[in-house]
């Protein structure tokens, strides 16, 4: 979510450094948006969070048992190591460490998951604040509308911030 967005501030900035410069600038309506506080803010985020949590709770309480079960046998053998005889020591560790791959590859596998459907989820949630910002830009008559990541100064009144979450906040 952060290379996207931070792709996105340097495009805008990039376009609004050149802009700006230019004697018309003057004569421009800036608006400048903070994407992080709008991520923050909307309820789409907090929705895409749940319906993820939701999504992985299986895999992760899979991933949850296995690591109990890690340390239990883990504990189970330095605890009672010297009383076993060594096959049993032997079948112990085995299991430990069949049990450890099995949580390796299964933790990788939810994590590339999880990451794979937010990157998908937040992507559109991108899509729908930049369209928002579309609109609020034409309806405001705005010549340029600038991230705040890439803007060391402006005025408070210069932000649209709080319209993009209103708006966006609307939309189901």
């Amino acid at each position: 979510m952060k290379k996207v967005i931070k792709t996105m501030v340097m495009g805008v900035a990039a376009t609004g450094a050149l802009l700006a410069s230019s004697a018309m600038a003057a004569d421009q309506k800036i608006g400048v948006v903070d994407f992080q506080a709008v991520m923050q803010k909307i309820p789409q985020t907090a929705a895409l969070m749940q319906s993820l949590e939701n999504e992985f709770k299986d895999e992760k309480a899979t991933i949850t048992q296995l690591e109990k079960d890690i340390k239990y046998y883990t504990e189970k053998l330095q605890r009672d190591g010297s009383l076993m005889s060594e096959t049993e020591k032997a079948e112990l560790e085995k299991t430990v460490q069949s049990l450890y791959q099995d949580y390796q590859v299964k933790g990788k596998a939810l994590q590339q998951k999880a990451t794979e459907r937010q990157n998908q989820e937040t992507n559109k949630i991108i899509a729908l604040v930049r369209q928002t910002v579309d609109g609020i830009a034409v309806k405001g008559d705005y010549d340029l509308v600038l991230a705040q990541q890439g803007v060391v100064y402006s005025k408070p009144s210069a932000s649209i911030t709080d319209l993009v979450i209103e708006q966006v906040s609307k939309i189901k």
